[in-house]
């Protein structure tokens, strides 16, 4: 379950498909894998393209004997559930998510198997009902972002060794952002830390959120969260 890397999500791409796939062969048309994203397909060429990659390494070439429909909510969470039902619409055979859309479709969606991509705990997320037996429909991988954000302060204490405040850039309309910040907060009390939470939404947020870091009158560090999923 926390094997992160893209073999072991195309692995996993590929025995969900293959049942829906062998159940659809009979029929003329050509099997649709779901490609569901709340993020913007700019930030996510390198991992599309692994994708793809690892889906042609399994037999699986998008426009010869599979179609890959791609859906991106450029950050609007509340567009999610949307852009799910039309893939579910277009009868897809398996549907490849992040943690928000997999939570936007997971309770309606009891059959299409979903295959997620998330940064949390999948368990306490309420995506499977354990990691040794996902259960239902719904299986994936999981990097365990939490358990990784103190080693993230620590790291940037040693890098700023007489920082006595730190920022997190976060983006409030994330779903998990408030737990991040929880664990973010508990790490950062451990160290001895004053946590200052920039929140940006959209890239139009920025300069008012960098404006912001010069009103703090004492030496500061400050961690960039866009590569965790408070910022995606």
């Amino acid at each position: 379950m926390r094997d992160f890397s893209r073999r072991g999500l195309i692995g996993l791409v590929g025995g969900a498909a293959a049942w829906p796939l062998v159940a659809h062969a009979q029929q003329p048309t050509m099997p649709v894998i779901g490609f569901l994203n709340s993020a913007s397909p700019d930030g996510y060429a390198r991992f599309v393209e692994a994708f793809r990659q690892g889906l042609k390494e399994t037999g699986y070439v998008d426009g010869q004997n599979v179609t890959i429909e791609y859906r991106w909510a450029e950050g609007q969470y509340d567009r999610v559930p949307i852009i799910a039902l039309e893939l579910v619409s277009r009868g897809v055979a398996v549907i490849v998510a992040n943690t928000p859309g997999v939570l936007a479709i997971k309770s309606a969606v009891t059959t299409i198997p979903i295959v997620f991509t998330a940064s949390g705990d999948p368990v306490q997320m309420g995506l499977v009902a354990n990691l040794a037996r996902p259960g239902r429909n719904v299986t994936g991988v999981t990097n365990l972002a939490l358990e990784l954000i103190p080693k993230q302060l620590e790291m940037a204490r040693e890098l700023l060794p007489g920082a006595t405040n730190i920022s997190a850039l976060v983006n409030p309309s994330n779903l998990h952002t408030e737990t991040f910040l929880s664990e973010y907060g508990a790490a950062a009390h451990t160290l001895g830390l004053d946590l200052h939470v920039l929140r940006s939404s959209t890239g139009r947020d920025l300069d008012a959120v960098f404006a912001s870091l010069g009103q703090l009158n004492c030496r500061r560090s400050t961690l960039n969260a866009s590569s965790s999923p408070l910022a995606g």
